[in-house]
């Protein structure tokens, strides 16, 4: 069989993945703390179209103030415009959380549960549809590294590290109604399309580009500029050529229908701000937004806060992937280099950004596949010598990984006031971890994932105390 080894990873992940979900989220009443914060608000769309048929989010004080009602979780998630109200935020997460929530809606009303959109069977199938993107991403960086002729163990092994040696399990099982693990099986398969649209594929996969340009978009437009990252992808040799032959290759009208494609879909949610608010432009995030001229560079890659090169050491391994590259493709190496800075200025540059409450840098979560594409050649590409030494140091920093998400999940590395002094006395320290009993790690401390501070937002202090 082709790829067994890579094949045989996709299932174990799947499994643990499964597994994990099942002990963590789907016992007893721990369902009832899995949808929080920005995941109430993305998730918000498909209730109030398919159950309630009220844009406006009427059903917002029933659901969140009574039949669901938790002090420590409660987060209004809406914003108004016209006198009207709206979620604050995008809808693509609920375009890919849908087939998801309808099964379960289904399932509901078939065996006479509580169809309210709230109950057991949708937390359940919320779970599972991040679990199911974070696999349908891995199977795309399977094919984005097999067209560089990447070993099948070498992406095995690649694909294990970056499920379990980042916070895409965290994001996958622990925070799943977040919209990082959409996003990022969206850029992954974006990303081997662009490879094989670059490679002379056809006009299909141009238009399926086109379709997952426009989903990215939908679901957090600021990833659209990954429509950058195209240039990393540009086979080896002659770039001007490859871009003309992709040129010539297609009639004007394929052109023409994939740009098409990829701005009509983000229209849906301008669609759904005419019809909630009476407005084609809502901009629902009030007074945040970026900025420009005073980007926090340092702190986003390295400060305990929530440095990304500090609570994802693999990333920063992964970055010397580029040396490969460079000897093979000067200029690929070249056109990552320029796409990751224009990528950290762009999202340090937003006035929040250690991005709330989350375990690590939540908003690069999206773009692993690029990282796990210079992982693979490194692994590929290296001396034995070098090769044993990666593949160590990425079980030593898969294990760090896993002890800090399990530190995470019961505040012992805080969602959100984490310092050097805080780091250093926590670090490795599971022995610490009761000092705060799983309950109250569940409820009274549960982070507010794209606030800036928690205790706005109800929850409170005392639970945060470490040992």
């Amino acid at each position: 069989m082709k790829y067994i080894w890579s094949r045989t990873a996709l299932g174990l992940i799947g499994v643990l993945l499964l597994i994990s979900s099942s002990n963590i989220n789907w016992g007893k009443e721990h369902w009832r703390t899995v949808m929080q914060a920005d995941a109430k608000g993305y998730y918000a769309y498909l209730p109030a179209i398919f159950i309630y048929h009220d844009p406006n989010i009427g059903f917002f004080d029933q659901i969140e103030q009574e039949t669901y009602y938790n002090p420590d979780l409660f987060y209004d998630y809406r914003a108004a415009h016209n006198g009207r109200t709206i979620p604050k935020y995008f809808v693509g997460t609920a375009v890919l959380q849908a087939p998801f929530f309808l099964a379960a809606h289904a399932f509901t009303s078939l065996t006479g549960g509580d169809s309210d959109g709230y109950s057991k069977p949708y937390v359940v199938a919320i779970n599972l549809a991040a679990i199911a993107w974070v696999l349908l991403g891995c199977w795309a960086l399977l094919k984005l590294l097999a067209s560089y002729g990447v070993r099948d163990l070498h992406m095995a092994f690649t694909l294990l590290a970056f499920t379990f040696g980042t916070n895409l399990f965290y994001y996958g099982v622990v925070a799943p109604g977040m919209s990082h693990v959409y996003s990022f099986g969206l850029i992954s398969l974006f990303l081997w399309k662009g490879r094989q649209v670059w490679l002379g594929d056809g006009t299909r996969e141009l238009v399926v580009l086109a379709v997952l340009l426009g989903l990215i978009v939908l679901v957090r437009p600021v990833n659209g500029m990954v429509v950058f990252a195209l240039a990393v992808l540009m086979p080896e040799g002659n770039k001007g050529r490859a871009l003309a032959d992709l040129i010539r290759g297609q009639r004007f009208s394929v052109l023409a229908v994939a740009a098409l494609i990829a701005l009509a879909i983000p229209l849906l949610q301008l669609v759904y701000y005419k019809w909630a608010t009476g407005s084609w432009l809502v901009y629902s995030y009030g007074e945040e937004g970026f900025k420009w001229t005073s980007p926090a560079l340092f702190d986003f890659l390295f400060s305990y806060k929530k440095g990304a090169f500090v609570y994802t050491p693999l990333l920063l391994l992964s970055m010397f992937g580029l040396v490969p590259l460079f000897r093979s493709d000067r200029l690929a190496a070249l056109a990552w280099g320029v796409f990751f800075v224009l990528l950290v200025y762009v999202l340090s540059s937003w006035w929040n950004w250690w991005y709330g409450g989350s375990f690590g840098s939540r908003v690069l979560v999206e773009f692993l596949g690029l990282f796990a594409l210079l992982f693979g050649l490194l692994l590929a590409r290296s001396r034995s010598v070098v090769r044993r030494a990666v593949i160590t140091l990425t079980l030593l920093l898969t294990v760090l990984c896993q002890v800090q998400t399990y530190q995470a999940r019961y505040y012992q590395i805080h969602w959100e006031d984490m310092d050097q002094e805080r780091y250093w006395k926590v670090f490795l320290r599971v022995d610490q971890l009761g000092c705060l009993s799983p309950n109250a790690a569940r409820t009274k401390a549960r982070p507010v994932q794209g606030r800036p501070s928690g205790r706005t937002a109800g929850h409170s202090p005392k639970a945060h105390v470490l040992c």
